[in-house]
């Protein structure tokens, strides 16, 4: 999809659910649509494990953007499937450790290109593009990508909570692994998914999420760890992001709307489905 910078128009789906939508609704946004709403309360009595998983890689977020900037020394980030703006952004975190940090944010929703234009409006350092990540060279092509990011020195390229969105048909490998593989040596890569111990029930949350109009592919821990041979996972290396550093002094979370509260707390009940990822880095 082009930036519609250029055009000066969005095409917002009303009709169908988002991702960037339901997943800003479970971290307490408010730019969401009876769709959205909807379709996150039919699949949370089936897999109530959503609303924690949704929060805990938002935390997962703020302690990988540190140790990038604080600990590795990473100055340039892609954050592909960014979502919808929120407190704590990956430019916010950044920048709060390292001042000339430089970010671009990358999704196919349009919405989330119209609210972090009105975000970023003064921001030089910072912007925000409409593409669709399966596509990576259009992504790498992008004027504003090019303008920020220098692939000749280290960078970070996030896919958090997105890698379940790409299915075996649009070569996940490919995808995760084109901006990382052609980096600078010291670059990371930060990715989380939804993944399931229990292949039966992955593949139950595969055809139910997917048949409401979202693209989405459950996998097994093994199945993720597969497309990322060669590179070396920061400590803990990857885990339930729950286990990745945690750190209960870090900055609090909006509150969940009350509809989606009697959800909280259901991954300390129901241990089968999580978020996994972490951090690794290219030598």
């Amino acid at each position: 999809m082009a930036d519609d910078r250029q055009s000066g128009t969005t095409s917002i789906p009303f009709d169908v659910p988002t991702s960037a939508r339901a997943y800003g609704w479970m971290l307490g946004g408010k730019d969401n649509y009876d769709v959205d709403r909807a379709f996150l309360l039919s699949t949370l009595p089936s897999f109530p494990e959503c609303v924690d998983i949704a929060r805990q890689n938002r935390q997962f977020l703020f302690r990988a953007v540190r140790y990038l900037t604080q600990e590795a020394g990473i100055r340039q980030i892609l954050d592909m499937g960014c979502g919808l703006p929120t407190d704590n952004n990956v430019h916010q975190v950044a920048r709060r450790f390292a001042p000339d940090a430089r970010v671009v944010y990358v999704d196919i929703d349009p919405i989330v290109l119209a609210h972090g234009r009105a975000l970023l409006a003064d921001d030089d350092s910072t912007t925000v593009i409409t593409a669709d990540m399966r596509d990576q060279q259009s992504v790498l092509d992008h004027p504003e990508v090019r303008r920020l990011i220098d692939f000749r020195e280290p960078v970070a390229v996030l896919f958090l909570s997105v890698g379940h969105h790409l299915t075996d048909a649009d070569d996940p490998r490919r995808v995760l692994r084109t901006v990382i593989d052609g980096s600078a040596p010291g670059s990371y890569l930060g990715l989380s998914q939804v993944v399931s111990d229990d292949p039966a029930r992955g593949a139950q949350m595969t055809e139910h999420i997917s048949q409401r109009g979202i693209p989405w592919q459950t996998r097994t821990p093994a199945e993720l760890d597969a497309f990322l041979d060669g590179l070396d996972p920061v400590e803990p290396g990857l885990v339930n992001l729950a286990d990745w550093r945690p750190d209960p002094d870090q900055p609090a979370l909006a509150p969940v709307h009350e509809a989606l509260a009697t959800y909280l707390g259901a991954t300390e009940k129901n241990k089968g489905i999580y978020e996994y990822g972490g951090l690794l880095r290219k030598s």
